[in-house]
């Protein structure tokens, strides 16, 4: 641990699981009910060690799957507490019914998700197949690089999810096992800054308060309203944009590190760019930054907020650029191609803008990504920005026998 300037913030040394620990027992939410699962569990087990020793106050509830962690979390949140929980991949997917419920009965919960293969195969290494499966669950979704981003994403989770415009539960994600173990800089914020950021839990309708009765998750067949209970939901999504962005210039104000939905790198004046999520956005800056160094204009776009989907920095980050490349560590199965790429072909199709797309498929089931294969992809997208054509499948980086 080595100290910076200022003596009440130290960097830390910590894996990206301990940085989100630290985060949840800063934040000290009334109830946390969790399943541990690989690459996950350090983030339940550091939290009950805090619990266990009396650090916080929080209740910790110790289920027999991940299915009742999150219909315990729903209850929880129901009743007006603050509540969160952490999960990866399979425990992910056993949720998978309760993810919908949580989001349609507007509980505020702030979940940590692990990126993690879904089998099968079985594998334990990391893909982003498990969250990018639940892009339309109807929860926020927010994408980290690295453990300090994981630690602002962690605190900044309530004053999205339980703004008045949203209502809505907030996952965050970061790659398992490159970032969740492996150990790297954090910058803590203290105990009270972070009580002063997140404010006290609004009051809003609950199961607890008697004195104004509410039903809670009733049937909403043929003759009711499920429709308008959806569009509500999308409608929360769209309000969400400002309200997240909000959230992260208040966080810059109190930090210093500044997050937008996109965030750009040497974007300005780029003929192609590279759009990434999560952990390989620092080898696609270590390429762009070689690129640059031949006089080739090369830009990077690492994604942040994905749901909901910012549709109109997009389209406007890459309104002059001649190629642009997605990186997608999850596939789509008989679809054009993986998700974030989808998402961005129609952002730029809603605003008319026509540069040439190309989709990169990388890192399945925890496969390595080096600067040498980003390189791969930013020469096409280099030699489309001179005329060339671009695949128009899927281009596979770092394949076996490729």
């Amino acid at each position: 641990m080595s100290a910076t300037t200022d003596t009440q913030h130290l960097i830390q040394a910590v894996t990206g699981n301990q940085a989100v620990a630290m985060a949840m027992k800063q934040i000290d939410p009334d109830v946390v009910a969790a399943y541990p699962i690989t690459p996950q569990t350090d983030v339940v087990q550091e939290f009950a060690e805090y619990v266990a020793a009396g650090s916080v106050k929080a209740n910790f509830v110790t289920v027999e799957s991940e299915h009742s962690a999150m219909s315990a979390c729903i209850g929880s949140a129901s009743a007006g507490a603050r509540t969160m929980t952490a999960t990866s991949s399979a425990g992910f997917a056993l949720m998978w019914e309760m993810l919908y419920i949580a989001a349609s009965m507007r509980c505020p919960i702030v979940m940590t998700t692990v990126n993690r293969a879904l089998s099968g195969p079985i594998n334990i290494h990391c893909d982003h197949s498990d969250s990018m499966g639940g892009r339309d669950s109807g929860w926020v979704q927010i994408y980290n690089e690295d453990a300090q981003e994981a630690y602002d994403a962690t605190i900044m989770g309530f004053p999205i999810a339980e703004h008045a415009d949203v209502r809505l539960p907030v996952m965050n994600m970061y790659d398992g096992f490159i970032i969740s173990g492996a150990i790297g800089p954090l910058q803590a914020l203290t105990d009270d800054e972070v009580k002063a950021f997140i404010g006290d839990a609004p009051t809003y309708p609950n199961l607890l308060n008697t004195d104004e009765p509410m039903t809670f998750g009733p049937f909403d067949g043929l003759h009711g309203f499920y429709f308008e209970h959806k569009i509500a939901q999308q409608r929360a999504m769209d309000r969400a944009l400002n309200v997240i962005q909000g959230v992260y210039d208040r966080f810059a104000a109190v930090t210093g590190r500044q997050y937008n939905h996109l965030m750009t790198y040497c974007m300005e004046d780029a003929d192609i760019a590279m759009v990434v999520a999560n952990s390989a956005a620092g080898n696609a800056r270590i390429v762009a930054d070689q690129l640059r160094a031949e006089g080739v204009k090369a830009g990077v776009i690492k994604l942040r907020t994905f749901r909901p989907f910012p549709t109109a920095e997009y389209a406007k980050a890459l309104a002059n650029v001649k190629a642009v490349g997605v990186m997608d560590r999850a596939d789509s199965f008989g679809g054009v191609g993986g998700p974030l790429y989808m998402e961005l072909l129609s952002a730029l199709y809603q605003y008319d803008i026509r540069a040439k797309t190309a989709n990169f498929i990388y890192g399945l089931g925890g496969r390595d990504i080096f600067p040498q294969d980003v390189e791969t992809g930013f020469r096409l997208l280099q030699a489309a920005a001179e005329g060339a054509d671009l695949p128009k499948s899927r281009v596979y980086l770092n394949m076996k026998g490729a």
